[in-house]
């Protein structure tokens, strides 16, 4: 009789807030969940480090991404309920794999998206179910919003803005009580994944209108396990973002781009401590350089 792995037994449960949990899996080195090639699972999240947010007030709980399988999400279910929580409503960052391949464990729970991130999901079905490894089924988002939104979980109150910076149907989510961000892909440590090199400029236009935000902390979906449960990054992470799509920009025609490393790059950002050198980031920046330059993205 064959036996199976559940693949979220390394994910570490951290309580950066009371009532505000961060599910953080990867950046554990030489181990991968789906297979030694290269896939977007191994590759893409849990090599850089991934974490899902929830909030959590009494029996209610605002799920923040459901991470990068269905055992993932399981286990942060599992979690909730064993905190008591009995009703959950989730809130996806935006359409891309790690983000949205564990929907299918919140299949029965209201799924709240903007109206742009259900159309690219409609749009991406296809090309998520062959994903390596697939996403089936696609579990879409059952109540859309444009622009920004409010809602009240127990207690507390969320606000839901919608930026362009990353992927054009970026939410981020703002808990003005904490003054604390949950950032999705819009903010990353290292660097910023350029996943819409075509939208660089709106992406530094949002980062701007970001940094308006009275934000004193910044949970990233992708960042230090470290800092993310020690309650996470200061507001200088939005311009350390902005300032890496500057450079490359100024240097777009720079022959000399792409000889130099991330560390050498984005040295003045990991001086003054706004970022953490992360040396998988390397891959990410030669990426980031390469579809620049006109190279197809992974999603």
């Amino acid at each position: 009789m064959g036996t199976t792995t559940d693949i979220s037994a390394t994910m570490r449960i951290h309580q950066p807030y009371p009532g505000l949990f961060a599910y953080y899996d990867g950046r554990i080195a030489g181990k991968r969940l789906h297979s030694p090639e290269p896939n977007w699972l191994d590759d893409g999240a849990y090599s850089l480090g991934v974490a899902s947010f929830a909030l959590v007030s009494g029996a209610q709980a605002l799920v923040y991404d459901t991470h990068i399988s269905l055992d993932h999400a399981r286990s942060i279910r599992h979690h909730l309920e064993g905190l008591g929580v009995s009703s959950i409503r989730v809130v996806m960052s935006h359409w891309h794999t790690d983000h949205v391949a564990g929907n299918g464990g919140f299949a029965d729970c209201p799924i709240l998206a903007n109206s742009l991130t259900i159309e690219t999901l409609k749009a991406k079905r296809k090309v998520l179910e062959n994903k390596t490894p697939p996403i089936k089924p696609v579990v879409m988002p059952t109540e859309s919003f444009d622009g920004e939104m409010t809602l009240t979980i127990g207690s507390w109150t969320v606000q839901l803005l919608q930026f362009d910076i990353h992927s054009a149907d970026g939410t981020v989510l703002f808990i003005p009580a904490m003054g604390v961000l949950l950032a999705g892909d819009t903010l990353e440590d290292t660097v910023t994944y350029i996943s819409e090199p075509e939208h660089i400029d709106r992406h530094i236009l949002d980062l701007k209108r970001m940094a308006e935000l009275p934000i004193r902390h910044i949970l990233p979906n992708h960042g230090a396990e470290e800092i993310i449960a020690a309650g996470g990054y200061p507001p200088s992470l939005i311009e350390a973002n902005r300032l890496y799509l500057e450079r490359l920009l100024a240097r777009r025609d720079d022959p000399q781009l792409g000889d130099e490393s991330l560390a050498v790059f984005a040295e003045p950002e990991i001086s003054s401590g706004a970022i953490v050198y992360f040396a998988p980031y390397e891959e990410v920046h030669r990426q980031n350089i390469a579809v620049l330059h006109g190279a197809p993205t992974d999603e």
